[in-house]
Parts: C-alpha cells; sequence; structure tokens
C-alpha cells in the first residue's frame, strides 16, 4: 500500500568531497524508488524524504511548500530539489500518488556524528575545544528525531494529496543558544575554536508547518531544552556501550 523511501546521502560538506556520491544516491537512488513504485499495479503512495536544505537562498521567513526552491546553495540541496522535480514528473505521467516531507535539522540519538550538536557534545565530554563555523547567530529549525517519526507515520496512514510537506519545529534556534544548551547538558562550558563559515551553509532555516498541521496532524512536541538533554544522555550511555 504505501513505500516509505528514506535513503539518502546526507550533509552539506561531504559534497565538496565527493558529488557523484550524491548524484548516484539522492537522484539516481530516488528514480530507481520511483521505477519500481510505478511498476507496481495498482502503485503503492511513495512517501519519502526531501530536505530544507531545498529552501536555499529563500529570504522570507518561515519556509512554506509554495516559495520558489530554484536558488539551491549547495550540491546537497541540488540533488534533494532534483528528487522533488522527478516525483512531480511521474505524478504527471503515470499518476504516481507520492509525498516529499522536507525534513529540518533532524537531531537526537542515532543520528549523524558530522552534525554540529553531536560535534559539540562529544567534544565537550572529552574536554576538547569546540569548532565554530561561521556566526553563532545563525540559527537553524531544530527538529528532533520523535517529531519526524510522527510526521512520517502519519503521511504513512493518511491519504495525503499534496507533493510536498514541511516536518519542522517551527521555531529557529541560534548557534549560540545550541551551543549554551549542549554545554548545560553536558555540565561543562565550551572552550570555541572560531573558523569561517563553510560553503553551502545558509543563514536560517524556519518551517511554516501549516499546512502539515491542517493535513496530516503534526504538531512537534519535543523542544530542544528537552531533546538535548535527551541526546547527551542517550550518548554517554552509547559511548559506555549500552547503545
Amino acid at each position: 500500500d504505501v513505500v516509505v523511501h528514506l535513503a539518502a546521502q546526507p550533509g552539506v560538506r561531504h559534497a565538496l568531497r565527493d558529488p557523484f556520491t550524491y548524484e548516484r544516491t539522492n537522484v539516481g537512488g530516488m528514480l530507481h524508488v520511483l521505477e519500481a513504485v510505478r511498476r507496481r499495479s495498482p502503485p503503492p503512495r511513495l512517501v519519502w524524504a526531501s530536505s530544507s536544505s531545498v529552501y536555499g537562498g529563500n529570504r522570507r521567513v518561515p519556509f512554506a511548500e509554495p516559495y520558489r526552491v530554484d536558488d539551491p546553495l549547495s550540491l546537497y540541496a541540488a540533488t534533494k530539489r532534483a528528487g522533488e522535480l522527478l516525483a512531480h514528473s511521474y505524478r504527471h505521467l503515470f499518476g504516481l500518488p507520492a509525498v516529499g516531507l522536507r525534513f529540518f535539522t533532524v537531531y537526537g540519538p542515532w543520528g549523524r556524528p558530522d552534525m554540529a550538536y553531536w560535534k559539540f557534545a562529544e567534544a565537550l565530554l572529552e574536554g576538547r575545544p569546540i569548532e565554530v563555523y561561521g556566526s553563532t547567530a545563525a540559527s537553524r529549525d531544530m527538529t528532533y528525531i520523535d517529531d519526524i517519526v510522527d510526521g512520517v507515520v502519519a503521511a504513512v496512514r493518511r491519504p495525503v494529496t499534496d507533493e510536498l510537506l514541511n516536518l519542522g519545529d517551527a521555531e529557529p534556534v541560534t548557534l549560540e543558544r545550541l551551543i549554551a544548551t549542549v554545554e548545560r547538558a553536558v555540565g561543562r562550558t565550551a572552550r570555541r575554536v572560531a573558523l569561517s563559515a563553510q560553503p553551502g551553509d545558509v543563514e536560517t532555516t524556519f518551517a511554516d508547518i501549516a499546512r502539515s498541521g491542517e493535513v496530516l496532524g503534526y504538531s512537534p512536541k519535543v523542544r530542544l531544552d528537552e531533546g538535548i538533554p535527551r541526546f547527551v544522555e542517550w550518548l554517554q550511555g552509547w559511548r559506555r556501550g549500552e547503545g
């Protein structure tokens, strides 16, 4: 009845070193999934993971689904937008029912070790300085994994007709606030190494979740001050081999 496609090569910075992995996984991989789904009779619904990165250089916030997304600032963003266009084409050509969920900076247990919140926590636990790229006024719509899972499950259970929906926390968090929250959760003050902003990074992300609330009943519940301590507690156990 439903295919859920969450596989991808994520991350803005790694794409600078290995661009063809992104092309093969996020574009070629998406095409393989679309072909497999459309050849079923009748075709199942497809729920798949897009990304807030597609909003790129948008200046209007919060980011709403109808906004133009033709200004990707990273190769990763371009490949995820390509996936959205492929899904749109298959909907037009074959009537394939597909909804892309634009995830906004997902964090929490079993997350990605290359993301800032993980690197900050690990450095603090080990007594190392943290690396801070660019301005600490930059912000991200940090979304706890449990809320993302709730959104995906809702999209599976409901016959969604929208092509694209945001899944975020709808509350941008500055890098300064993120650092302070990790410091409190770990119980240590960070020594900082200031570095230049990375190519492809955007100044802010901010999800408009009105539409996903309307059609999915989506309503994020875990705020940063609760989610980061949960993550740090899990990370400490995982580092002790209790994961």
